[in-house]
């Protein structure tokens, strides 16, 4: 009798309950890990192949994100050329400047009069000679425009082109957005390509995963038969093999994330040089803190769900005799 209530009272309570939970989710993770680290040769070739599949989608990214920020910078410094008939003269075109100034959309107005223009043009290699030959100015006085940064998008950068050609004093209007168009397109097209090898690549993290999980089980087959002979559940058993997954799902993203860091920075030298040729400047952006997550939480996902794959179908297989 006293034995009974002594069991009774070591029961846990209601209350207790999820501290026990816990506590034996914990102590399955923790254990799971170390024996993961006491075999690190295959543990480390495991990760290393999630990690370089990961990578290879996570590298893309990266790529296509520094070429949309490098195309951002293009079209905030996109101007537009404004270009007035031959018989206005430059006080005329002072006066068009003055009324575009007043336009929200405009960051500035710049006038290029036509002598200006003219001795800018001479400077340029082989053309001096040809006009000193020359004898009235060719050129007209240029009004160099300037958007401001939420109107400098290509397709809002049209529909300027169209409301200044309709300016009396302007000849023709010159913006040169068609090839940015085309290259944001190459991006999107891109940034697809990434998304449908992220997906294969995934589906190659499953296959890996699983594959891993279900030798691990023809591993401990003899311990997995003892367990069920004493009368452990299908969820005790299955428990530190899907912390198995998950362990190799985080340490797989964090590989990857180091090896596209790394890229980053062997990077960022040689693109630092061909930007100072152009006089600029362009630090690479890496993988950010919401990219990291994504990378770490995905590849937990894909661990967890390769693991149960292989467990819910080869645990199966083992009975004991």
């Amino acid at each position: 009798m006293a034995r009974t209530q002594s069991r009774r009272r070591s029961a846990p309570s209601l209350l207790e309950l999820p501290g026990v939970w816990l506590g034996h989710h914990l102590q399955s993770a923790v254990a799971t890990l170390g024996r993961l680290l006491r075999a690190p040769l295959a543990t480390g070739m495991t990760v290393a192949v999630i990690g370089i599949a990961l990578a290879l989608p996570a590298a893309l990214y990266v790529l296509t994100d520094n070429l949309r920020q490098l195309v951002g910078g293009w079209d905030q410094g996109a101007a537009i050329s404004l270009f007035l008939h031959q018989d206005n003269s430059d006080l005329d075109a002072e006066g068009v400047a003055g009324r575009l100034r007043e336009w929200p959309e405009f960051r500035r107005v710049q006038v290029i009069g036509a002598a200006s223009a003219l001795a800018e043009f001479r400077s340029q290699a082989g053309f001096a000679e040809a006009l000193d030959q020359l004898s009235t100015n060719p050129l007209p006085a240029v009004l160099a425009i300037t958007p401001q940064p939420a109107y400098a998008t290509a397709t809002q950068i049209e529909g300027l082109q169209e409301r200044l050609g309709q300016l009396p004093e302007v000849d023709f209007v010159r913006v040169d957005t068609q090839w940015l168009m085309r290259f944001q397109a190459i991006l999107d097209l891109a940034q697809t390509l990434v998304l449908l090898l992220a997906g294969l690549l995934a589906l190659g993290v499953l296959l890996i995963v699983g594959n891993t999980i279900r030798l691990e089980i023809q591993n401990r087959r003899g311990e997995i038969e003892i367990m069920e002979l004493v009368g452990a559940t299908a969820s005790f058993i299955r428990r530190p093999f899907l912390y198995a997954g998950a362990w190799y799902g985080l340490l797989g993203g964090l590989s990857a994330w180091l090896l596209v860091t790394l890229a980053v920075v062997a990077l960022q030298g040689p693109v630092s040089r061909l930007a100072n040729l152009y006089r600029s400047e362009f630090p690479l952006a890496g993988l950010g803190a919401a990219a990291l997550l994504t990378i770490l939480g995905g590849s937990m996902a894909l661990g967890l769900v390769g693991s149960w794959i292989a467990v819910n179908r080869h645990l199966r297989g083992v009975e004991p005799d």
